[in-house]
């Protein structure tokens, strides 16, 4: 098992790898396998993308994020800005269904409101958003209407799992509540734990994913005895 500071030096290895991150502006800190980052970077882009890369490193359990945003003069905008480019970047994107969704903008804050058939919509428009230069932050309350029953819908699911390559289907279980599901089990990586709910989110119909997967990193000699 992976010690904090071994944790931690992965981490910086990994942000330091990302060429879109300014790593020297990233601060990492590690206690529990719980990984908080600090600092500041140019964009909500950025921001999201650090936590991302932090994620992939075997052996974090959680992330804290504590990075601000600094935006330069350059990159300032209204509200009215914002909003305006929300608004055209979302009309002009073909993954988002515009005439269904409304933004507000606060003080650098997007939230988008709405209505869409699937969760891959829904991710859009938060992507679409975090692309905008001069957001400091987003609010994505787009809600996604199902359209299969709980049933199907769990089927595709276990179907998916049992396609993966990455994903261990026999250490995981699914619940269905409406339109929510519920994944229980344990895992040997963080990184498994969200290829898991990636797979859940594209299914049709899903509305929410309420992650209860464990994070369980074998030990030297559990990996001596498989090899």
């Amino acid at each position: 098992m992976k010690t904090d500071a071994e944790i931690q030096k992965h981490v910086m290895e990994e942000l330091n790898w990302e060429p879109a991150i300014h790593s020297s502006e990233i601060g990492v800190a590690v206690k529990n396998g719980v990984v908080t980052l600090s600092g500041t970077v140019d964009t909500y882009q950025e921001k999201k993308i650090a936590e991302k890369a932090a994620l992939k490193v075997a052996g974090v359990k959680g992330i804290a994020e504590d990075i601000v945003i600094k935006l330069s003069y350059h990159d300032q905008r209204t509200d009215t800005e914002l909003a305006d480019a929300a608004v055209n970047a979302l009309k002009w994107n073909v993954l988002v269904p515009s005439d269904k969704n409304k933004v507000k903008v606060e003080n650098g804050w997007v939230t988008a409101e709405g209505m869409v058939d699937w969760a891959y919509e829904q991710h859009a428009v938060r992507d679409v958003l975090a692309s905008i230069t001069g957001v400091k932050g987003i609010s994505n309350l787009v809600k996604v209407t199902p359209k299969l029953n709980p049933a199907d819908v769990k089927k595709k699911i276990v179907a998916a799992f049992e396609r993966s390559a990455s994903i261990d289907a026999n250490g995981i279980h699914i619940e269905n509540v409406g339109d929510k599901v519920i994944l229980t089990g344990k895992v040997r990586s963080y990184s498994e734990k969200r290829e898991a709910e990636q797979v859940v989110w594209k299914a049709p119909g899903v509305a929410a994913v309420e992650n209860n997967i464990e994070v369980r990193i074998p030990s030297y000699a559990e990996l001596g005895r498989e090899l």
